[in-house]
């Protein structure tokens, strides 16, 4: 099993999630996060006055998967969220131990 995390542009999410969708992912965690990578931010006027804005907003999806469905789900996700601009964000692979159904007690590939 594998964790995939996407760190995307929020007004991508819905793309994101439909491509999932369609591939037949039936689960995803979103939390809105803030960061930045090599942009490190930018600087706006507000009030006539200039500020930089060091933290970026960001959504963060994470989806459990199968390993054999994982080339899809990348690439899926690379896809919708790909704007073509600095900061589209980035997808994170890590290895899944154990997953455990609380409500069933099914555990591995059958709890996701």
């Amino acid at each position: 099993m594998k964790l995939v995390t996407a760190v995307i542009k929020p007004f991508k999410l819905d793309d994101v999630r439909e491509a999932l969708s369609e591939i037949g992912v039936q689960g995803i965690t979103v939390t809105e996060v803030k960061g930045f990578g090599r942009q490190k931010g930018h600087t706006e006027l507000y009030r006539g006055a200039e500020y930089v804005v060091d933290f970026l907003p960001k959504v963060k999806i994470e989806v459990a998967i199968a390993e054999s469905s994982l080339d899809q789900v990348i690439e899926a996700i690379a896809k919708a969220a790909n704007t073509g601009k600095i900061g589209d964000g980035k997808i994170f692979v890590t290895s899944l131990e154990q997953a455990i159904r609380i409500r069933t007690g099914e555990t591995g590939e059958d709890a996701i």
